[in-house]
């Protein structure tokens, strides 16, 4: 327990908040110091490489844009494929797709459909989990494709947002992990 203790304090001492970004009463949690700080980032990747390690992954999923720059080290870590979730008309060939609920409107995000198949048990990665729309979503895409759900993990949950309640019940008692509650 004092590990992961000590983990989280090096990982939060490494955030920075910003005021008011992107808009007026937003305290942005900037993650850019952790990245740069060798020492952080490697914690944060064999921390997020153990989550995927205890769930039984078989590929780690990284939801654009962050999730790309956690997710793949996590992946190469354990051993295992990445695979990102990208923005809707980003990825050629064929994709699944699927739609979900902003604040303010709604987006889409799409897998390459062969990427995913019957058997595979996938980890989530993302950086934070806010209102849980895209982690849903991603969630939702790799049922789609035939997989399972291994499990969630994310550097910073938000808890005040209630993400987490969200996402409840399409976990379906996959588990979600965050190494950090702000």
């Amino acid at each position: 327990m004092t590990e992961l203790t000590d983990v989280a304090t090096l990982l939060l001492s490494r955030i920075r908040d910003v005021a008011d970004y992107p808009e007026p009463g937003v305290m942005f949690k900037d993650i850019t110091p952790l990245l740069a700080d060798p020492q952080a980032f490697a914690a944060l990747t064999d921390a997020l490489a153990g989550i995927a390690e205890a769930t039984g992954a078989t590929k780690v999923i990284g939801l654009e844009a962050r999730g790309f720059i956690l997710g793949a080290p996590v992946a190469v870590r354990a051993g295992l494929g990445f695979i990102p979730v990208r923005k809707a008309g980003k990825l050629p060939g064929a994709t699944l797709r699927q739609a979900y609920d902003l604040e303010y409107g709604s987006a889409e995000i799409e897998v390459h459909a062969e990427d995913l198949a019957s058997g595979d048990r996938v980890l989530i990665v993302d950086d934070v989990l806010a209102t849980g729309g895209t982690s849903e979503a991603a969630m939702r895409l790799v049922r789609r494709a035939g997989a399972d759900v291994a499990g969630l993990a994310v550097l910073m949950e938000l808890g005040f947002l209630a993400g987490r309640a969200r996402l409840e019940e399409v976990l379906a008692g996959a588990p979600l992990e965050a190494l950090l509650t702000v």
